[in-house]
């Protein structure tokens, strides 16, 4: 996943700062915003609503955009956690949730190569933040590195949220923002969404300990150690290493994980098929094991898994 980007270089500033004045001075002179309710702080938007659910909205307040998929297992894991925070930042931001399938315009308008990938828009001005499903704390730095240069630079100071404003008093929002906590995976999924990853792969641990068939145990197993996996690794120096050193089995699969991680998926198949295909013993079963474990993220009934699967016969045999 790609680090956080320096927010205090942005670009035409003092022009975003004026149109963001502009606006707050016509919405005062109609005497000022409405309060919202925290159901319109996560909202879906599409190409035909971007302009006025994102670039104008962005001029009252910072506008997070979470580039997602259905078939991407790292956007299942990000977007809890990006939901809950927008409840939980109480109007400094809105989330703003673009499926890439339906709006292929806005991903190749961003340059988006691999998803999730998170962006901001604040005053009109266009903020790449991070691509990846990112541990919270680093998710919590940007964020408050956002809405404080979206205050000091551009005057936002974000919206007022009443739960009792409508729609929905703000039920909509909280019961979104939480996510499905009911029944034996309620610890596992709490566990995640918090960023205690050692706590989410204990209590699926305990699931499966008693469930040993259940698929979401699985799933969420899979992915939480995936995320374990990454979350201390240097990006680029694994890459590098991957790069110099291709006979090099850690490195290949080091290097998987982050592709996996980042929305490359076949990427992060082909690697370790490669690595399959050009080593023996110890070395090829390490990789066939990481590379199975790498199915389980992205799940059996995905296309691309069934295409890797027949690539890595090809490769055994």
């Amino acid at each position: 996943m790609s680090g956080v980007v320096d927010l205090a270089a942005v670009k035409a500033a003092q022009e975003a700062k004026a149109k963001a004045e502009q606006a707050r001075a016509q919405a005062a002179r109609q005497g000022g915003p409405a309060a919202v309710s925290p159901a319109d702080l996560v909202i879906d938007v599409d190409e035909a609503g971007f302009e006025r659910d994102v670039l104008q909205r962005s001029t009252e307040v910072p506008v997070v955009l979470d580039f997602w998929a259905e078939w991407c297992q790292p956007c299942k894991q990000l977007s809890p956690v990006l939901e809950r925070l927008a409840v939980e930042y109480n109007g400094r931001f809105v989330l703003a949730k673009i499926d890439v399938d339906a709006n292929q315009l806005l991903m190749q308008q961003f340059g988006i190569q691999g998803i999730p990938a998170v962006f901001a828009v604040v005053a009109g001005q266009a903020l790449p933040l991070f691509q990846g499903a990112a541990p919270e704390q680093q998710i919590r730095a940007t964020l408050d590195q956002l809405v404080q240069v979206a205050e000091q630079r551009f005057g936002l100071t974000g919206l007022t949220v009443d739960p009792d404003a409508r729609p929905g008093g703000g039920e909509a929002a909280a019961a979104r923002a939480a996510g499905p906590y009911d029944g034996p995976l309620s610890a596992a999924a709490q566990a995640l969404d918090a960023g205690d990853l050692g706590g989410a792969i204990q209590a699926y641990k305990n699931v499966l300990a008693e469930d040993p068939g259940n698929a979401e145990a699985k799933l969420g197993l899979a992915q939480a150690e995936l995320l374990q996996r990454v979350r201390d690794l240097d990006p680029q120096r694994v890459r590098r290493e991957a790069a110099e050193k291709p006979d090099d089995v850690q490195a290949q699969i080091a290097a998987a994980d982050l592709d996996l991680v980042g929305g490359h998926v076949e990427d992060a198949f082909g690697r370790l098929i490669e690595t399959v295909g050009r080593t023996r013993g110890e070395d090829r079963d390490a990789a066939r094991v990481r590379l199975l474990e790498l199915f389980e993220v992205v799940g059996g009934d995905d296309p691309r898994v069934t295409a890797a699967r027949r690539a890595l016969a090809r490769a055994l045999f």
